[in-house]
């Protein structure tokens, strides 16, 4: 059983605290209190520390198990070895060693310090001999807390847990030296108070402003991770503000920022900035499962094409036509650029550019063919689709705001129907492209694709029509396009036409388009 948790000289730990130390070492016992005796009998000193001791005192959950120790990287593997079931050294380089016992899985990290040549994107790593200097080095004092082991002896020295009880985040010394030696830590303030909903101190704020520009010199990947963590946090408006008001969105999601200054199209709001802060929170309060990271990103994102379209008009009015399309495009550059991987660019920008798409639907004009599109289109992003959409209502005119949710209610229905008769979700043309090629004598060619698209807007346009009169339309089209004679045999050089689409190939009809000016 591990011991109790003496009081710390630098600072007074109430009773709950104590305990939730307690627990936490008893979580990772008798496994990090063996592992502490190893380093002891070695003549090296070992502490958990940082994230782990600050969420067992806010009482959150946590996995991690993060260990600090005097003793250089080679001097841990030497004390771990034959102890640890698995050891793996892919951060050794940072003086990071991890392992597993008995089924935890624990980092061990030399004491170190970082720094950042002006001008390089890698951290220059220096290994200490002080747990207090180690602590200093540290983003947060929130962070910079540990519990010494064996012996369980709490430290304190930069005041962390006062901090804790004032939800304040400071930095252990000065934050111009601490975002000097790091600047990603800037970025990391806005998630913490996204997180945690802490209150960045005045004097952090003022070193994030005036040191927004070091954060260009971090790497793309580091600053999406960190992006993404405050975007899914339980307050991610309070990051997100941060990062503007501070200037660091303007160097790292820019296209946030100028939504600040474009009033919306219906003077509803104070800017379409808070407009989209508005919609992420709406979307939000729809998650079923936890933070979804596409759907946040979509809903903070889905207007940023506004400001490239914006357009005065008569009568003061003023429109923003096609910011959907625009908008999907700047969010695959920028998301691109922030080394997302292939199918959140893809997610995403496709729910920007589809966010639009109900406002067509009117009081329910669209016919059963346009709402078999709006799910074709969709695809597996219908749920998120829905949900964006709803969202994206932020009149404060309650009877359209009840008249615009009813009208996505009826279209949800319409949905479930048409889904429940026509399996929509897996919608195909009743013939594939093998019955294609034999029912026209063609080989593969391009006429095989253009024959299937034709295939698949019929399906869309009439619904089941069952093969047999499928087969029957396919082969009037081949006449109508000259691939196959009156007498319905193939026509010489059909095979060397090539696949544009005309006539009756139509990729989208009218009615799917999205209007060019409607609440957003």
């Amino acid at each position: 059983m591990p011991r109790s948790v003496p009081e710390s000289p630098e600072s007074q730990v109430s009773q709950p605290q104590r305990v939730a130390i307690t627990e936490l070492l008893r979580r990772v016992a008798p496994v990090a209190d063996e592992l502490g005796e190893r380093f002891a009998a070695a003549g090296h000193e070992l502490a958990l520390v940082g994230g782990p001791v600050r969420d067992a005192l806010l009482r959150r959950p946590g996995k991690d198990v993060d260990l600090t120790t005097d003793a250089p990287p080679d001097r841990i593997l030497e004390i771990i070895g034959g102890w640890a079931d698995t050891v793996w050294t892919i951060g050794i380089e940072f003086g990071t060693v991890g392992l597993r016992k008995n089924g935890y899985e624990l980092e061990i990290t030399t004491y170190r310090s970082e720094s950042y040549d002006p001008k390089s994107r890698k951290p220059e790593v220096s290994y200490g001999t002080s747990l207090v200097e180690d602590l200093r080095r540290r983003d947060f004092a929130a962070n910079a807390m540990a519990a010494r082991l064996p012996g369980h002896e709490f430290v304190d020295p930069f005041g962390g847990l006062t901090d804790l009880g004032r939800k304040t985040l400071r930095t252990p010394g000065r934050p111009e030296d601490s975002f000097s030696d790091d600047p990603l830590r800037m970025m990391r303030a806005a998630r913490f108070a996204s997180q945690l909903g802490f209150t960045v101190a005045p004097d952090v704020v003022q070193a994030m402003t005036d040191m927004a520009g070091r954060i260009e010199i971090v790497s793309a990947e580091r600053v999406r991770d960190e992006l993404s963590k405050l975007i899914c946090g339980a307050h991610p408006r309070e990051g997100l503000a941060l990062l503007v008001d501070t200037g660091l969105a303007a160097r790292v999601l820019p296209e946030l920022p100028k939504l600040r200054l474009e009033i919306d199209e219906h003077h509803r709001h104070k800017d379409v900035y808070e407009h989209s802060l508005i919609v992420l929170e709406q979307a939000i309060a729809q998650e079923e499962e936890g933070p979804d990271l596409v759907l946040r990103l979509a809903a903070l994102l889905h207007d940023i094409g506004k400001p490239r379209t914006r357009k005065f008009e008569a009568g003061g009015r003023v429109s923003f036509h096609h910011h959907e399309v625009v908008g999907a495009k700047m969010t695959r550059k920028r998301l691109t650029e922030l080394r997302y991987p292939k199918d959140v660019v893809a997610d995403v920008s496709r729910l920007v550019e589809l966010h639009l798409r109900f406002h067509g639907y009117g009081t329910g004009e669209w016919t059963d063919s346009a709402v078999r599109r709006y799910v074709r289109d969709a695809g597996p992003l219908l749920s998120r689709l829905h949900k964006l959409t709803r969202a994206d209502c932020t009149t404060r005119n309650r009877r359209k705001a009840d008249r615009l949710r009813r009208t996505y209610d009826d279209l949800e229905a319409r949905i479930a129907r048409l889904s429940e008769e026509e399996e929509l979700a897996a919608i195909r043309p009743e013939v594939d492209g093998n019955d294609i090629q034999e029912i026209l004598g063609i080989k593969p060619s391009p006429l095989v694709g253009k024959a299937y698209r034709y295939m698949l807007e019929l399906r869309l346009d009439r619904g089941p029509i069952g093969k047999e009169a499928a087969v029957e339309e396919l082969r009037r089209w081949a006449v109508d396009q000259g691939i196959l004679d009156a007498t319905g045999a193939p026509t010489s050089g059909a095979e060397g036409k090539d696949d544009t689409t005309e006539g009756k190939d139509r990729s989208v009809k009218d009615e799917d388009r999205s209007p060019k000016d409607e609440d957003s």
